[in-house]
């Protein structure tokens, strides 16, 4: 136990340094500058004096690795830096954010998880059947159709048949307002649903047909067990790890995914955040947001891991 949890341990700390690395050498690879960017055309205005300046001010007179070492030195004492195009605190940014999105991401996986389960159990228990093929077709199309064509068409019928429109004004806090908050939530986590759910249901259905082909529910059969309890219970259990693992990285993947349907619906969540601060080169602000993406990710999977162990304490010695 104490070996894996330090496996665990050195594998996240690593993932997260890598991380780190990417973004910023990736961020100061995109053509232009952070200044440019923030001051827009009166960026022309300013003097060669006043851009040394600013570039000092914002520590972008140091050499790459310099910067890299202020960033990392400042993360280390829980300091995220200041938005180049806001002036407001990243950690102020973020913290506004990040409760957007994470309510987006769980009301998607509580409705994509449980809808993708019951298809894909569907599909198995009559596999070359007409509801087999059916759900599979169901479940192709909701991979094929991209989100921001899900989320177009969406808003087109919701404006269409009930005078729906995006709410682009202030973002109602679940603590402040439930039905607000549920009406700006509830259809773009239904547009992220459909591809969690279709890619449950095929791995449902995969592990399912497995395991129900395996010996040991051959033998519950011949011991007289209801075969209502066989499914619903020893073939559902032994076939949820990979369920399990597909929902956790699925759940990860909304975390930092939500770029597009955050831009369409007018949340204010980490990936709109994102996607105006990549524009603006805000350099503090994109690095903090993908580091903290990132944890997210790390954490649901370490979650994932422990649930294995619950589920099926088979892994518990395989890993100790």
């Amino acid at each position: 136990m104490w070996r894996w949890a330090a496996r665990r341990l050195l594998g996240t700390a690593l993932t997260l340094a890598g991380v780190t690395v990417v973004v910023f050498l990736v961020l100061r690879a995109i053509p232009g500058d952070a200044i440019t960017a923030a001051l827009g055309i009166e960026s022309g205005t300013l003097t060669d004096a006043q851009r040394v300046a600013l570039e000092r001010y914002y520590g972008l007179d140091k050499s790459l690795l310099g910067q890299f070492a202020t960033w990392v030195l400042a993360l280390l004492q829980g300091n995220l830096g200041v938005s180049l195009s806001t002036g407001i605190p990243v950690a102020e940014l973020i913290g506004s954010a990040l409760p957007v999105t994470v309510e987006l991401a769980v009301v998607a996986t509580l409705i994509g998880t449980p809808v993708g389960v019951a298809m894909g159990v569907l599909a198995a228990s009559g596999p070359g059947r007409a509801r087999d093929g059916l759900t599979q077709g169901a479940g192709l199309l909701g991979l094929a159709l991209p989100e921001f064509v899900l989320a177009t068409l969406v808003v087109a019928v919701l404006a269409e048949a009930f005078g729906y429109f995006p709410d682009t004004g202030t973002f109602v806090p679940l603590t402040e307002n439930v039905g607000g908050n549920l009406s700006q939530i509830l259809y773009p986590a239904l547009v992220l649903s459909i591809g969690l759910a279709a890619n449950v249901m095929r791995t449902t259905r995969s592990a399912y047909a497995d395991v129900v082909e395996s010996d040991f529910v051959r033998t519950a059969r011949g011991k007289g067990v209801r075969e209502g309890r066989i499914r619903g219970v020893h073939v559902l259990r032994n076939a949820s790890v990979p369920i399990v693992t597909l929902a956790g990285i699925q759940f990860g993947y909304l975390l930092g995914g939500t770029v597009i349907i955050e831009q369409v619906f007018a949340l204010p969540g980490l990936g709109r955040l994102l996607f105006t601060a990549i524009n603006d080169r805000d350099y503090p602000t994109v690095q903090s947001t993908v580091l903290v993406v990132a944890i997210g990710f790390v954490l649901v999977n370490l979650l994932v891991d422990l649930l294995y162990r619950v589920i099926d304490p088979r892994t518990t010695e395989a890993g100790a």
